[in-house]
């Protein structure tokens, strides 16, 4: 069990982690250490996902022409054109399902879990297969609309097309946060993007049909010109309801 000062020491250190990070938009566009951004990506596959099926993948635009046509495609945004790198996170159903396929070999060799976690794992990966397996089906579209309409809260159950695309872009945007604050604690900088065409994104990828693409991420290291104003956050009194 971890002693108080080491538990201070590590809110410390997330504190300076989390004030660090910035949405910046003016990069150096200096190169980076692969080294720097393979630390970085390792450690947002750490992000937590629905069912652990992390249905996403981070594709790390290190060729210079496939940057440029992405960038070009974020809308002539600062932060794209003037990043060392850009980072995509695309996520589909089809990426779930080929986690879980992955997980069931996982757990059919020596893993050093016992007989018990074997079989719990495993049923929750059959689980999860079937439910990716029929979720998309059109007859849970009408439904859900329905409820939706009741209840909005209802619009984002995993289920149909739209319903599953959402569920997938929530477990991207979890890695894409843990992307964000790993580039503050190795002393990078980043900036979230909303704002861009995804089918163009999505060709200069040759991403296949199905795929959403919650985020691009522009990684670098701020100018010393960078514009970074004081940070505004609602009050906490508006912001965090205690039940």
């Amino acid at each position: 069990m971890s002693s108080q000062p080491d538990l201070a020491d590590r809110w410390r250190h997330f504190q300076a982690t989390n004030e660090h990070r910035r949405a910046v938009r003016d990069f150096d566009g200096a190169p980076l250490d692969d080294a720097d951004v393979r630390a970085v990506l390792d450690a947002a596959l750490l992000a937590p996902s629905s069912g652990n099926l992390q249905p996403y993948q981070l594709h790390w635009l290190r060729d210079e022409a496939v940057r440029r046509r992405v960038a070009e495609a974020c809308n002539g945004q600062r932060a794209a054109r003037s990043a060392s790198t850009l980072v995509v996170i695309a996520a589909s159903r089809r990426i779930g399902l080929r986690t879980a396929a992955s997980w069931r070999a996982h757990l059919d060799r020596p893993n050093g879990l016992d007989a018990r976690s074997v079989a719990w794992h495993l049923g929750e990966a059959r689980k999860f297969s079937r439910f990716l397996r029929i979720a998309p089906l059109c007859l849970w579209t009408p439904p859900r609309m329905l409820l939706s309409v009741f209840a909005p809260v209802y619009s984002l159950l995993p289920v149909g097309t739209s319903g599953l695309r959402h569920w997938a872009a929530r477990s991207g945007v979890y890695a894409a946060q843990t992307l964000m604050l790993a580039a503050s604690a190795r002393g990078l900088d980043s900036c979230p993007m909303e704002g861009f065409d995804a089918g163009r994104v999505a060709r200069a990828l040759d991403l296949p049909r199905g795929t959403v693409i919650p985020v691009v991420i522009a990684l670098g290291r701020r100018r010393p010109d960078a514009r970074l104003e004081p940070r505004w956050r609602r009050p906490r009194a508006d912001a965090i309801v205690e039940h």
